[in-house]
């Protein structure tokens, strides 16, 4: 196994178990290194420190997905997959009849730079971040296919999205293991139809779920409003909750009709709960005034070299929502931009409400569910910051 040697004192962050090496860390490497390849990371003096993939040309030149020497042969796969779904088993995840679908591995969170896995059912949608783990993906469905008794199916490989260009260029979506067409799943109870081969991510914004469940406590009778609404998620649980109307709204015409299909499942006439395929900001500035507000966008920023805009975006976004608030009304407003952390976020909203003139209280600091768990030696991995926002 090729060997990358860090430059004197640069051992540190991986000694405190941080999985990142950073390229401007490595001292030299023993000989050619492909992208993706498997090597050991050593300090200078050649002491073992960690195991992980080789990014070509990127500024995390290493992700560590061991910090014991391994071949990462089939029975290290069955080893870390095991230990993930006996923590979602722990956390009550884990075949339950209200719940079918949760994420079984979070990169980082679980020790798996790289790697995603989300469970539909019985089908495990798996989602590749870097080469490294995408050459892996035949050892890793074999090992998923060992997990419970009877707990899989089928294995989709999703990774052409999130891939490095160059590379996802020569790879295709598939079916690693068995066959399964999008299906329905349930989550705390509620139906939703999960199409993981065309869908946004996974096929279902999983991070949520927690989140959706919180509003349920504000809206029954209460006029809601759902923005980049997707396939309804939060639509679905306010109706569930009796609210006394929804609208929901996403740019996609694509996801309105996976909304107006969800409400459907769940029995509420989507003709009834008005559903816009319409630019959110756009709609805002001439939209009436609602007494709950979800404001949830995609990632404005996906690093740090956009982040200024992405302020600047989350900032107009906000100005808008709560202008269109009523009185005593509540926003839940989210960013899922890892570049843009918690205190700036903060300090963002903090000046959206000033510029709107409203006064406004805290109510809730949101986050992302223990299904995506966040290494304590990894805080990068809290990407999800949310806050629900009373405005008198």
């Amino acid at each position: 196994m090729s060997k990358i040697y860090l430059k004197p004192k640069k051992d540190e962050a991986l000694r405190r178990y941080h999985p990142w090496v950073f390229s401007g860390a490595i001292l030299r490497t023993e000989g050619k290194i492909t992208d993706g390849e498997t090597v050991e990371v050593v300090d200078a003096k050649g002491e073992y420190l960690a195991t992980g993939h080789f990014s070509e040309g990127s500024s995390i030149a290493v992700r560590v997905f061991s910090f014991e020497r391994t071949t990462g042969g089939l029975d290290f796969w069955v080893k870390k997959l095991s230990e993930a779904y006996h923590y979602r088993l722990r956390i009550g995840l884990i075949g339950k009849e209200h719940t079918s679908c949760f994420r079984l591995v979070h990169a980082e969170g679980d020790g798996l730079p790289g790697l995603i896995i989300d469970i539909y059912g019985a089908t495990a949608v798996v989602q590749c971040h870097s080469v490294g783990m995408h050459r892996q993906r035949e050892l890793i469905a074999e090992a998923l296919q060992e997990l419970g008794e009877g707990l899989l199916t089928a294995v989709f490989d999703k990774s052409k999205e999130t891939l490095p260009p160059n590379y996802a260029a020569t790879v295709s979506n598939g079916y690693l293991a068995g066959q399964s067409d999008a299906q329905e799943v349930k989550e705390n109870g509620h139906s939703f139809f999960v199409d993981w081969e065309t869908g946004q991510k996974t096929g279902f914004f999983l991070d949520q779920r927690d989140n959706r469940q919180l509003l349920r406590r504000y809206v029954e009778g209460k006029s809601v409003l759902n923005s980049f609404c997707y396939s309804g998620g939060f639509s679905v649980y306010a109706l569930s909750a009796g609210a006394s109307l929804v609208h929901s709204v996403d740019v996609s015409q694509k996801a309105i009709e996976w909304t107006k299909r969800n409400l459907a499942m769940n029995g509420y006439d989507p003709e009834t709960h008005a559903c816009y395929a319409e630019d959110v900001l756009k709609y805002l500035q001439n939209c009436p005034t609602y007494e709950v507000m979800v404001v949830d966008p995609p990632a404005f920023a996906k690093n740090i070299s956009k982040r200024h805009n992405a302020v600047q975006g989350y900032k107009r976004l906000n100005v808008a929502a709560i202008k269109k608030l009523a009185p005593g009304g509540i926003l839940l407003t989210f960013s899922c931009s890892q570049v843009v952390d918690r205190e700036l976020f903060y300090h963002t909203i903090t000046a959206a409400a000033i510029e709107a003139g409203r006064k406004v209280r805290v109510m809730h600091h949101l986050s992302q569910p223990p299904d995506h768990p966040v290494s304590l030696f990894h805080p990068e991995g809290s990407y999800l910051k949310g806050l629900v926002l009373y405005v008198e």
